[in-house]
């Protein structure tokens, strides 16, 4: 009797012992992947654990795996797609010449190659003219009322004309806009009447923003047209996030994101394409690489070829194209619009341009760069005048046309701008409204002392100019 209590506790230490050891023996094939083999270092273990039959089995696998040839053996990272090499080497920053520039037409406004000829009505391309030369009567007009004092700031568009008539004509109506800040052809081409212009720029009462904003910060729901912020590429993750919620709500639609080569320094601009590629989200990145930024040059803005270049590395399809023939952009704009709805992924557009303004009113170009260099492009090379000989060789546009228009266009401008001048700044209250659903105190409390101010201090302040 006395042994058959023995012999059981004798089975339970027998048993647990082994249990133990089968434990360690599972852990240690749990941490074994077949990919990597467990190694030498592992089998004396797995042979002291008891279990000479892994081990075993584990030795023979180890001997086979010995004698595989290094060429079958495949890279199993899984953060690249790659092979092995056996020779030190670093990628050159130029492993792939310049990536070539696509265009349609010549300098002289001549199709190059029939097939990528889109086509277009008489009367479309005739509003793509209008719309650019309509922007640049604009842009002369309220650049000098910048000079005289009559508002504060001014972008112009000069040279850039092509990439955004180009590329809005490709989109949708209901296609959502992030802009940077020169991308008033856009809403030009959207039918954004003169007159909201004018009135952003004064910030008088008409002004959809209630002149809280700088001028040239344009925005407009109707148009699907985000307002405008001055920091450099906030809006590229933002525009991500707006293409996200597009593709999870199937809404058949594209967001396009406008930029400069100056902004693709940013790091908003790497969060942008990394979350659009992983999150494969239908939005257009358009980079206006018009070779200047604010005032630094591309040699000194970047060493690599571009920012074209850069999309391959995001896993982005890109194109480089010629952002001053206006064909061009839209067939790129176009084809990438259709892809990124229908495959959900994200395109980046590189437009090669050259700004011939200045920055901004607060810039003086000269300081950087030649006036010959500039007068070459506004001469030789500018999108405006290329399209005109386009129209010009295809009998659709002539001198007297051109006349007319001219002066038509200058004379909506002005109508628009003497009516702007004329309209009051809105009530000052108004800087308080709109943020909160109800006032918080201390916004309350800073409304009141400014009352409290101008009740005391009023005749010093043009009050009859703003709205009551």
């Amino acid at each position: 009797m006395k042994g058959q209590p023995r012999s059981r506790r004798g089975e339970g230490r027998i048993s647990e012992g082994w249990s133990a050891k089968m434990a360690v023996a599972a852990a240690a094939a749990r941490v074994w992947r077949p990919s990597r083999g467990l190694g030498r270092a592992g089998l004396p273990l797995l042979r002291l654990l008891g279990a000479r039959g892994l081990a075993r089995s584990h030795t023979h696998r180890w001997q086979q795996q010995r004698h595989f040839s290094s060429l079958d053996d495949k890279p199993q990272f899984p953060g690249a797609s790659a092979e092995f090499i056996d020779k030190l080497e670093f990628i050159q920053p130029n492993v792939i010449s310049g990536i070539p520039i696509y265009r349609v037409m010549d300098r002289q406004g001549q199709i190059i190659n029939p097939s990528e000829d889109p086509h277009l009505p008489q009367e479309k391309v005739l509003k793509f003219y209008k719309s650019m030369t309509l922007l640049n009567t604009m842009d002369r007009i309220l650049y000098e009322s910048q000079r005289q004092g009559r508002i504060s700031f001014y972008m112009t568009n000069y040279g850039e004309e092509g990439t955004h008539v180009g590329s809005a004509a490709a989109l949708d109506d209901t296609d959502l806009v992030f802009g940077q800040y020169r991308e008033a052809g856009v809403l030009m081409y959207r039918d954004y009447p003169l007159e909201l212009f004018m009135a952003q720029c004064y910030g008088n009462v008409s002004d959809l923003g209630k002149g809280r904003q700088m001028p040239v910060h344009y925005g407009c729901r109707e148009r699907h047209f985000v307002t405008i912020s001055s920091p450099l590429a906030t809006q590229i993750p933002q525009a991500v996030g707006a293409a996200y919620a597009a593709k999870r709500a199937n809404a058949n639609r594209v967001v396009i994101c406008y930029f400069g080569e100056g902004a693709a320094s940013e790091g908003d601009a790497h969060a942008g394409f990394n979350f659009a590629a992983t999150l494969e989200c239908p939005i257009i990145f358009f980079c206006r690489n018009n070779g200047y930024a604010i005032s630094t040059p591309t040699s000194e803005q970047y060493r690599g070829d571009g920012i074209a270049a850069r999309g391959p590395g995001y896993g982005i399809l890109s194109i480089r194209v010629d952002g001053n023939d206006v064909f061009a952009v839209y067939n790129a704009t176009k084809e990438a619009r259709r892809r990124a709805v229908a495959e959900n992924q994200p395109f980046l557009i590189e437009a090669m341009t050259y700004r011939i303004g200045h920055h901004s009113t607060s810039d003086d170009s000269s300081a950087y760069r030649s006036v010959d260099e500039v007068n070459y492009w506004d001469k030789q090379d500018h999108p405006i005048s290329r399209l005109r000989h386009h129209l010009q060789s295809r009998g659709w546009w002539d001198d007297e046309q051109e006349k007319a228009w001219r002066k038509q266009s200058r004379k909506k401008v002005m109508e628009a701008f003497e009516q702007a001048e004329r309209k009051l700044k809105p009530n000052p209250n108004l800087i308080f409204s709109d943020v909160y659903q109800e006032m918080p105190a201390q916004l309350r409390k800073q409304q009141e002392s400014l009352a409290r101010h101008l009740q005391t201090y009023g005749e010093h302040y043009p009050l009859d100019h703003f709205e009551k």
